[in-house]
Order: C-alpha cells, then sequence, then structure tokens
C-alpha cells in the first residue's frame, strides 16, 4: 500500500523525538518560591503540599544554594512575619523577615536572582491584601503601602519586586517610588493577571494569609474573563511592568498563549500550590505518575508561551530533566 504521509517515521526512536521536539524545558526556565519564618534551624512541612515547607532565613539560605546549583536561575520569596496588624507594618521594616532573608541569600548566593512578594495579606491581621476601611479595600491608599514594602525590598538588595494584590495603577506607583529612592535597576514582575482562583488553598496554608471575612473577588479576575485579562496586560505594559505574570497557569493555558500574542515582555505563569498538590495527591494514591504528569504540565504551560515558570515542583523537574 502506498502511504505517502507517514508522520510515524519522526516518532520512530528517542534520539528523532528529541530531536525534534518543539518545546524543551531546562533548569533556567524555573522559579523556586520559598516560604520564610522568623527563627534558626526551622523546617515546618506544610501538611496540604507535601515536600514543601517553611524555612527560617538560615534554612532558606542552604536551600537557595541548592536551588543555585542546579541552574535555577531565581527564587520567590513569601514572608510570615512574626506579629501582624491592620496594614501589616512588618512588611516594610528593615529587620523585617522578608529583609532579612534577602539580605542573606544575596549574600550567601550572589548570582541568584531574588524576587520578592509586594502585598498585604500575609502581614495583616485582617487577610485582605489592602488597606481597609470596614470591609472595603481602599486601592489609593494601598498603593502607599505597597511603594514602601518595595522601596524596602529593593533597599534589601531585591533583584525584582512582584506586587501581587491586583490593586488599579500599582505598577506605576511602585515604579515611581523605586525610581525616586533610587532604585531604577529593579525590576518589577507584575501579577498582571490573577484569578480569584480555587487552586490557592494549600497556599494560603502555607502563608497563613487566608482572609478573615469574605474573599478577593473586588480584586482578583472573573475566572471566566479573558477580555479583561488582555486589558490588565496592556494597562501593566503601559505602566511599566518589566515582566507579566498569569496566575494560576495550567486552567488558564489559553490566557498564557493570548497574553503572548499580544505582548513582547517576558511571560511568567505561576504552577499554583493546587495545581501541584493535586499531582502530589493523585501520586501518592498510585492514580498517575507523578515525574510524567509533572513534566507533561510544565510543558504545556512553556508551549502556551511562558518564557519562565514559579513552580513548586522546580527542583524535581532539575533532577529529572538530567536523568533524561
Amino acid at each position: 500500500m502506498n502511504l505517502p504521509h507517514r508522520p510515524r517515521r519522526l516518532r520512530r526512536t528517542p534520539a528523532l523525538r528529541r530531536m525534534l521536539s518543539e518545546t524543551t524545558l531546562s533548569p533556567a526556565d524555573f522559579i523556586a518560591p520559598l516560604f520564610i519564618v522568623h527563627g534558626n534551624d526551622i523546617s515546618n512541612p506544610i501538611a496540604s503540599m507535601p515536600g514543601v515547607a517553611q524555612l527560617s532565613v538560615d534554612r532558606a539560605v542552604a536551600e537557595s544554594s541548592k536551588i543555585a546549583a542546579l541552574g535555577i536561575p531565581a527564587v520567590l520569596l513569601f514572608g510570615l512575619p512574626a506579629t501582624k496588624d491592620a496594614v501589616g507594618q512588618e512588611n516594610f521594616a528593615d529587620d523585617g523577615i522578608i529583609q532579612q532573608a534577602v539580605r542573606a541569600i544575596k549574600a550567601a548566593v550572589p548570582e541568584l536572582v531574588v524576587i520578592t512578594d509586594v502585598c498585604l495579606c500575609e502581614y495583616t491581621d485582617h487577610g485582605h491584601c489592602g488597606v481597609l476601611d470596614g470591609e472595603e479595600i481602599l486601592n489609593d491608599e494601598t498603593l502607599e503601602i505597597l511603594q514602601r514594602v518595595a522601596v524596602s525590598h529593593a533597599a534589601a538588595g531585591a533583584d525584582v519586586v512582584a506586587p501581587s494584590g491586583m490593586m488599579d495603577s500599582m505598577v506605576v506607583a511602585i515604579r515611581d517610588a523605586l525610581d525616586g529612592d533610587g532604585h531604577e535597576q529593579v525590576s518589577i514582575l507584575s501579577y498582571a493577571v490573577k484569578y480569584a482562583s480555587g487552586f490557592y488553598g494549600p497556599f494560603r496554608d502555607a502563608a497563613d494569609g487566608a482572609p478573615a471575612f469574605g474573599d478577593r473577588r473586588s480584586h482578583q479576575m472573573d475566572t471566566a474573563n479573558v477580555r479583561e485579562a488582555i486589558r490588565e496586560v496592556l494597562l501593566d505594559v503601559d505602566e511599566g511592568a518589566d515582566m507579566i505574570m498569569v496566575k494560576p497557569a495550567l486552567s488558564y493555558l489559553d490566557v498564557i498563549r493570548q497574553t503572548r500574542e499580544i505582548c513582547s515582555l517576558p511571560i511568567v505563569a505561576y504552577n499554583v500550590s493546587g495545581e501541584y498538590s493535586m499531582v502530589k495527591a493523585a501520586a501518592v494514591s498510585g492514580w498517575l505518575d507523578e515525574r510524567t504528569v509533572t513534566m507533561e504540565i510544565l510543558t504545556s504551560i512553556k508551549r502556551a508561551g511562558a518564557d519562565l515558570i514559579i513552580t513548586y515542583h522546580a527542583a524535581d523537574a532539575c533532577r529529572w530533566l538530567a536523568e533524561n
């Protein structure tokens, strides 16, 4: 039988498949998140995120060294304060937990890019992402706090600040504050597209940042919307963002793709806690192979258009890539 089209010819051997792979992953594609707590020699496992722990600064430094040795270029830091209050004062304190961690990591692993989360939720006693008037989040008053946080992180040595609260005009406000304080070189990774997702549950355990009442739908995006996402991206680009984030990743591959098509800036996708934990849970139950599924998910995120992927599987993925 004469069959002129035989696509299987190019899938016949592992060498052919490797040679013709359209999307490839490498350690340089990953950013590793870390949760930092006060104290010494502390590693508190997070029950809902197997393999992830809250780390004291000394442990975070050791983990950062391992991360850099794997070829991962960056860490993203989230802090758990000693005390919380209405505006989250430790968030912008010189001796705050993130400020301590940034200084220590940059001193020990200077080649590692240190990115800091800039938001209020982990630091406030109400758990919301902004300053409150009753139960209403005040956008412009919150911007003033975010400016102080970003400048404080930059002064400690952060390479990149990442505002995640989805406040209007947060990028331009932070850019103005950084430039005004002499931190023109510090980049902004904007959580431009952050959906009000059910996939954040384990993270709220890890960061102790669940809201005390209500939800975050007044500022995080409706999961049904994509045109709104494009508007948010274009606004943040215009305000001076250096990189753009889409969060979550797995359920929003179409949003990553559309963002890639209209934006020339680097695009970062966050493979969030719920996406990580559901793979872990299914693997523990024997329902799927963790390595195979994780690499498939990470490849799909890059294939959709992401330049970088924030993932709790970063270290494991690097080891699996090295074994191929």
